[in-house]
């Protein structure tokens, strides 16, 4: 039932994006709609994906907000401090009530919910011959999940730094000026 809320909150988030006039309140809404993506990740107990969607979320924000920041400064100069404050506290009440219900459909520390794991315990030592079985998993069952998540995040930081850097450079003999 929260992974049919949590969709149609993305869904309204995703057409609010459209439809908003200014940049900045739209780069927001897409972060929202991305952090109910991690949550309905959460839900399906598929963690590993939360967690590399969270980081890649942040990160794009952080590219996005820089990108717009300069350029869209609507609650400053047209006087929607107030209606952008209490849209931006709504949806951080919402998604804390509904982060707050999908931790506790999570299974308690220890329980064992995935037959999976069973196998890997199982079968772990005597199929890949490793005797770290955290290693052997990331490594032999899982290795090209784990290549593809740590290619996502090194694309994600390699953007970040390439948004984040000072625009061009200065020569030898110039000065940096106000705008640098």
């Amino acid at each position: 039932m929260i992974v049919y809320i949590l969709l149609i909150m993305m869904i309204i988030g995703a057409i609010a994006a459209i439809e908003m006039k200014d940049l900045i309140s739209s780069v927001i809404v897409v972060g929202a709609v991305g952090l109910a993506l991690s949550i309905v990740f959460l839900v399906l107990k598929a963690p590993d994906l939360a967690i590399t969607q969270l980081v890649v979320e942040i990160l794009c924000l952080i590219i996005l907000i820089r990108a717009t920041l300069k350029k869209d400064l609507p609650f400053s100069t047209t006087g929607r401090w107030f209606f952008n404050t209490t849209v931006a506290v709504v949806f951080a009440v919402t998604f804390l009530i509904l982060g707050f219900f999908c931790l506790h459909e999570l299974p308690h520390f220890g329980y064992p919910v995935m037959k999976v794991a069973k196998f890997y315990l199982d079968a772990g030592l005597s199929r890949t011959g490793a005797a770290n079985l955290v290693a052997s998993i990331i490594l032999d069952f899982r290795a090209y999940d784990t290549l593809g998540e740590a290619t996502v995040l090194f694309t994600a930081v390699v953007g970040v730094m390439a948004v984040m850097r000072k625009r061009g450079r200065k020569k030898v003999d110039e000065e940096i000026g106000e705008n640098d």
